[in-house]
């Protein structure tokens, strides 16, 4: 697996790491394969309860290296354009899985989350961002219109007013405006950033994993289905959950008067 990726799982909690801290951690395609593998792992190894993405240094992810896309403006590449289309929806599928896997997923933001890095930490179903955060879509800037889902995400979480505002201006948001936005779930100070998330992480890995699982499907199916697609999403998932050894431990734990010790099944 690629260096430009780090890896630990920890307690039920699977850490990925984007790892170019030179680059503000710019992504690259072997970078990318290695996040894209590694999330597709992480979706199905039991032993992963939940799944944080974060930045080496100083930052999460300055989004797209800037100096191989000028470098490519330049001298033109041997690709066609129909297949680097292929190639960058192919790695795109890691918003995909971040958002989808059956998983919760926590974007640890510590420092600038820009272009591409944002929308990978607009993916994760939670942002813990540390007070130095720094948020910004920053397409329009390099003259370019998004990608990895970021138009998706920020209209899903601030509407869709706002998230043409911010695409179309580009402008670097502060810790105050993330948490105002609602960008981030918590933001914190940044020497307490990876205890808050990691205890949040564990916490999660650690919870009733097949309940977690079908609520996460029924918070995806909210975002775009109607009503009725809804409660049948709820009702299966509920009966699922009810037969699991979790929830059976969970009520008798509830009649006991002690906290319950779920096991994932």
């Amino acid at each position: 697996m690629s260096e430009e990726l780090l890896y630990r799982l920890e307690n039920r909690v699977a850490v990925l790491t984007l790892n170019r801290p030179e680059r503000l951690n710019a992504l690259t395609r072997d970078m990318m394969r290695a996040l894209l593998a590694r999330l597709s792992d992480c979706a199905i190894d039991d032993a992963v309860g939940c799944v944080v993405l974060t930045g080496a240094g100083g930052a999460f992810c300055s989004g797209g290296d800037v100096r191989v896309q000028a470098k490519v403006a330049a001298e033109g590449t041997v690709e066609t354009p129909e297949q680097r289309t292929d190639l960058l929806r192919t790695s795109m599928d890691a918003s995909r899985l971040l958002h989808e896997m059956p998983k919760p997923t926590i974007a640890m933001v510590n420092g600038v989350a820009a272009g591409a890095g944002l929308s990978l930490a607009l993916a994760c179903d939670l942002r813990i961002a540390g007070r130095s955060a720094r948020m910004t879509t920053a397409f329009a800037k390099v003259g370019l219109s998004g990608d990895y889902g970021g138009t998706w995400f920020l209209t899903q979480l601030v509407g869709t007013a706002k998230a043409r505002e911010l695409y179309f201006l580009s402008e670097v948001l502060d810790a105050a405006r993330i948490e105002a936005l609602g960008l981030a779930n918590r933001v914190v100070a940044d020497a307490e950033l990876a205890a808050e998330t990691m205890a949040l992480a564990e916490r999660l890995g650690n919870g009733p994993s097949v309940a977690l699982r079908y609520m996460k499907r029924n918070l995806n199916v909210a975002e775009a289905a109607t009503l009725a697609a809804g409660l049948d999403s709820e009702a299966y998932g509920m009966l699922r959950a009810r037969a699991s050894e979790d929830h059976k431990e969970a009520a008798r734990a509830f009649v006991e008067k002690r906290a319950p010790v779920f096991r994932g099944r």
